[in-house]
């Protein structure tokens, strides 16, 4: 019944940009922290950015600068604006929701980046 659904993923140029969505339902989303992961073949998963509810930012370093993590409460939706692309940044991007014990996903979208 909870989900997390992502969209806006694909395959872009290295400089390019993408806005990443992830729409909540069935949950109280105000109250919760919402996080983007990514993971690339053969690495580990990696947190790229975190936003509280009182919309506290941070983001991974490599990251900081190129790709920017906001909510709109009243959409139920958090997003991941991505500038500057480059091929390190392709990976599947997970949307991750979390109030205390509670621990929600999405499905996951792929993001390529090549020429």
């Amino acid at each position: 019944q909870v989900q997390l659904v992502e969209s806006g993923g694909g395959l872009v140029q290295p400089g390019g940009s993408l806005r990443l969505s992830c729409a909540t339902s069935k949950i109280t989303f105000s109250m919760y922290a919402m996080y983007w992961y990514r993971q690339a073949p053969g690495n580990q998963r990696e947190l790229v950015a975190h936003i509280t509810s009182a919309r506290v930012t941070n983001y991974v370093d490599s990251v900081k600068g190129r790709f920017t993590i906001s909510r709109d409460n009243a959409k139920n939706t958090v997003y991941l604006q991505m500038n500057s692309l480059k091929p390190e940044d392709t990976a599947v991007y997970y949307c991750n929701a979390k109030l205390g014990a509670i621990d929600y996903w999405g499905q996951g979208t792929q993001v390529t980046v090549s020429s």
